[in-house]
């Protein structure tokens, strides 16, 4: 099934945008562990539209109801069923252009796959909502993997052309979750914010890209040759709607390298082979060498934007024009970061499940 993910430990996310709720059924958590779920709230609160600078003014709490697999804040191992109520819907903005298929949006293609029967409004299905869930899965898979010494962090590495400080591949980075632009530059977070604001006056979106580093994942997981980490992580992160682009370690940045000035080269010391350097992003051949993983992630422009676009009119079927009403994020980046931590946090734990 398209929307079911994982191995050992396996999401199944349910729901459309504009829909009673949303959720996910989580099968293969393993039992007893402890889960603050006050903590996970907060997590999710990162995600929440209408907080963050450039964010849609939908307001939704996301509070999660857990109806199975906690039992005295504990993992019972059991599948757990995670649901979210949507409450802030506005689906009469989406009947005006209903015939007009969004530019940039899986209007068509969804019309070609389900032949008229999805769900369109707010993107139904294809939405960016259905992260809320995935961002609280990823929420339990992030306090399990710190109980085993894994830490899962992300930033902002770039909205636009304007850079954050990238991370330094062979460090516990900086925590900058708390930041409604979560940047390790204050200044740079500064000049994004106006970049959005002034994108969003414009009737525009723009795009960026999100750096995540995960810092005591263990040496030696990882299963050649079509499963290996980078497949299962890529997979997983092209999960989220918007993402259009990953790269591990200097990714592209290879290609210009010679073997001399790109190889991390083996050292022996008291706690056993490291790595002088991490150009590869803490994997090599498939599998996770102990050194920190690397990876960024490309989100294209938010497509539901003001400006007057060129379409097609299904009922008319002619060539028509749009404009998008209704309420929509002018940047998705700053409320994606924890959707990307929460994405490869839970891939690692099914990564760590199977062993």
């Amino acid at each position: 099934m398209s929307s079911i993910w994982g191995n050992k430990v396996k999401i199944s996310l349910f729901g459309e945008s504009h829909g009673v709720g949303i959720g996910a059924v989580i099968d293969g958590l393993p039992a007893g562990y402890a889960i603050d779920l006050e903590r996970a709230n907060r997590h999710m609160k990162r995600r929440s539209p209408g907080y963050q600078p450039g964010a849609t003014a939908r307001r939704e709490e996301d509070r999660v109801r857990i109806l199975s697999g906690l039992y005295m804040d504990k993992t019972t191992g059991t599948p757990l069923c995670a649901l979210i109520e949507n409450h802030d819907t506005k689906s009469a903005d989406y009947s005006k252009i209903s015939a007009k298929p969004r530019p940039g949006h899986a209007d068509l293609t969804g019309l070609a796959r389900y032949e008229g029967s999805n769900d369109p409004r707010g993107g139904g299905h294809f939405s960016g909502r259905l992260t809320a869930p995935l961002t609280f899965a990823g929420a339990l898979a992030l306090q399990i993997l710190e109980s085993r010494g894994v830490i899962v962090r992300a930033h902002i590495y770039s909205i636009g052309t304007i850079e954050d400080t990238p991370y330094d591949p062979m460090k516990i980075p900086k925590d900058c979750s708390e930041h409604s632009i979560p940047v390790i530059s204050e200044g740079q977070g500064l000049k994004m914010r106006e970049l959005i604001e002034t994108l969003r006056n414009e009737l525009d979106s723009v795009g960026g890209v999100i750096e995540c580093i995960v810092t005591g994942f263990p040496a030696g997981l990882g299963r050649p040759i079509f499963d290996n980490i980078e497949s299962r992580l890529s997979s997983i992160i092209f999960g989220i709607p918007a993402v259009k682009g990953i790269e591990f370690g200097r990714g592209f940045g290879v290609s210009s390298q010679k073997g001399s000035t790109n190889n991390d080269e083996p050292y022996m010391t008291e706690r056993g082979i490291r790595l002088r350097t991490n150009h590869a992003g803490g994997i090599e051949g498939g599998i996770t060498n102990g050194m920190p993983i690397l990876l960024r992630c490309a989100f294209k422009p938010t497509p539901s934007i003001g400006k007057q676009q060129n379409t097609v009119n299904l009922e008319t079927m002619s060539d028509d024009t749009i404009e998008v009403g209704g309420r929509h994020d002018s940047c998705i980046v700053p409320r994606a970061v924890p959707v990307v931590e929460s994405a490869v946090a839970f891939a690692l734990l099914d990564i760590m499940e199977e062993g």
